[in-house]
């Protein structure tokens, strides 16, 4: 019964030229983020609104509390191939032109998706 299961399940799953893009980012950026995402055709997205992290080069904390009060949230969303550069390049750009506030993309392949 299990191979059967198996079997329908990776016959219904659907094969994309698509990857995943998780943005951290610091909270200011949130409706910046959305717009370029927006602008971008790049609809579908998942957001955590509160995250605590820092950087791993030069970051500051974001913490939320006393000592490191700002907040960080992430995005991930799913493009076709075709977009990423397009969106990273904006990202690098948005980062570029305030770099204390901090914001990471990274990139993964995306193999199947039901």
């Amino acid at each position: 019964m299990e191979a059967n299961a198996k079997a329908n399940a990776n016959a219904n799953a659907k094969v994309y030229n698509m990857k995943a893009i998780f943005i951290a980012f610091d909270q200011s950026y949130t409706e910046r983020i959305i717009d370029l995402l927006t602008t971008n055709n790049c609809r579908g997205f998942s957001m955590v609104e509160q995250l605590q992290g820092r950087g791993s080069v030069k970051g500051e904390p974001h913490y939320g509390n006393h000592a490191w009060p700002s907040m960080c949230s992430g995005i991930i969303t799913m493009v076709d191939d075709s977009k990423v550069d397009i969106v990273l390049e904006k990202l690098h750009a948005m980062d570029v032109a305030t770099e204390k506030l901090g914001l990471r993309a990274f990139v993964w392949n995306i193999e199947k998706s039901i």
